[in-house]
């Protein structure tokens, strides 16, 4: 039989387990700030039926879904009825709008699941990946306030994730085509149209905009792109700033007006929730590429990693679930996609290896002592203490450098000397330091050792005991 040589598939991110642990850890950061804030968790199923799935997808979306059948189940000619899901978005307004009854409005939720797309394989693109949402949405109204909460919960986020500095950047969509209508663009489509070439600026320059916009599939005047170049590359770089460039906006139309209000609000809001003005800008240029936002977008960069890109981003939409019900459903929300921030986070050297879960290795110095090292390891558990249990018998200093490779704090010696004295001796494999305590303080002595290491920053707290 030929051996099948083993590799993971393209666009996959497969993790040894100390790795796995700081994937593990950057997603309880971020479930633990979500549900700080008061927001619930749901999930749903990884695949979706495709009429719902691709309701609101079509052309290049359509294209990178995974559509997925059991075997034998698809008569020929047949499309799939099954598609795996390319984001969080389209099953959470399949959800709202089919337990809206059952739900309290607002609706305020978490997901934290994986996704899959069809991107083309290349580095740091991911066809599997984990994506981190909040939403809040609401029946037939949902305030502006809530645009303001979201800010608030993103600079949690990444405070707690200790990546550096970083700006969560604001715009308003009803500002942008408030301001090209008065420029003169007044159609709708072509609105939209100028607003995903604006988005590219700060990915692709200033010159690709302005050669796109006066090309022949826009043919916008060169002196009237110039005026949206001068205004999409304003920035704040504090909260007077940001107000004051609002304000010397002026107005003229009603959704310039309306754009204008929103955005003073939610920063007049965002420094009420306590976010600092490092942490907060106005970038005319944010647009986000889907044609679902219709106020308030979000994006987040990190400042001394600008070619990272956006880590965080999002925004505000007037009916959510439109294709599935009558109800109108407005929200706001933003994703993290946790899988390629993770990756590219580990890439800049922001992220290392983590801590071993595991916290304690019992020892095996005598197979006669089996009775005893069970029992020291069921009560360090019981305590709360993760704990690991050598069951194969083998020489003392095999078992320490396995621990000391794995990660492993702590270890616990007992050979029969000890057994008849009545102690137990516990080595600091880190500090290369050791120390006898009475078996009957094993627990206690090793939660002492445990807590000065978390205190000192050496060992992240583990276990439910050490909650």
């Amino acid at each position: 039989m030929s051996i099948v040589k083993p590799r993971t598939p393209a666009g996959t991110m497969e993790l040894l387990p100390l790795d796995q642990i700081a994937f593990a850890d950057l997603l309880e950061t971020i479930r633990r700030n979500y549900e700080r804030f008061g927001f619930l968790p749901i999930e749903t199923p990884v695949f979706e039926l495709s009429e719902m799935l691709l309701t609101k997808s079509g052309g290049e979306t359509e294209r990178q879904v995974y559509f997925v059948q059991s075997s034998g189940s698809l008569k020929q000619g047949d499309a799939p009825e099954l598609a795996l899901r390319f984001d969080l978005t389209v099953p959470l307004a399949r959800y709202v709008a089919e337990h809206e009854h059952a739900l309290s409005f607002p609706f305020r939720r978490y997901q934290i699941q994986r996704v899959y797309r069809g991107e083309s394989a290349q580095r740091g693109r991911f066809r599997e990946f984990y994506q981190c949402d909040i939403d809040v949405i609401g029946k037939d109204d949902l305030s502006i306030r809530y645009d303001a909460e979201v800010v608030a919960v993103i600079a949690s986020v990444f405070r707690e994730l200790h990546v550096g500095p970083f700006v969560i950047q604001l715009n308003n969509r009803k500002l942008m085509r408030g301001f090209f209508e008065r420029a003169g663009i007044t159609d709708a489509e072509q609105q939209m149209l100028v607003l995903r070439e604006v988005d590219k600026l700060d990915k692709r320059g200033a010159d690709y905009v302005r050669q796109t916009l006066t090309g022949e599939s826009f043919g916008i005047a060169a002196e009237r792109v110039e005026e949206i170049l001068a205004f999409v590359q304003l920035r704040s770089n504090t909260h007077a700033e940001a107000l004051s460039m609002l304000q010397a906006l002026g107005g003229g139309n009603a959704q310039l007006d309306a754009g204008i209000a929103e955005l003073i609000e939610v920063l007049s809001l965002v420094k009420g929730f306590g976010v600092s003005e490092s942490n907060y800008a106005l970038n005319f240029s944010i647009a986000r590429g889907l044609d679902y936002y219709t106020g308030t977008v979000y994006e987040t960069v990190l400042t001394q990693h600008p070619d990272i890109g956006s880590v965080c981003s999002g925004g505000r939409y007037e009916n959510l679930a439109s294709n599935y019900t009558r109800s109108r459903l407005p929200g706001v929300g933003i994703s993290i996609g946790a899988t390629r921030l993770f990756y590219q986070l580990r890439e800049a050297g922001l992220i290392g290896t983590a801590q071993s879960s595991v916290q304690v290795l019992v020892t095996q110095m005598d197979a006669t002592l089996m009775p005893l090292y069970l029992d020291l390891a069921n009560q360090l558990r019981a305590a709360g203490i993760n704990t690991e249990l050598v069951l194969d018998s083998g020489k003392l200093g095999k078992q320490l450098k396995y621990a000391d490779k794995a990660g492993i704090r702590f270890a616990v010696i007992v050979g029969e000397n000890e057994r008849t004295a009545g102690m137990v001796m516990v080595k600091d494999l880190s500090k290369q330091e050791q120390f006898e305590v009475p078996r009957a303080d094993l627990v206690k002595a090793l939660r002492v050792e445990i807590e000065q290491a978390v205190a000192l920053g050496e060992l992240k707290r583990r276990g439910r005991g050490q909650e």
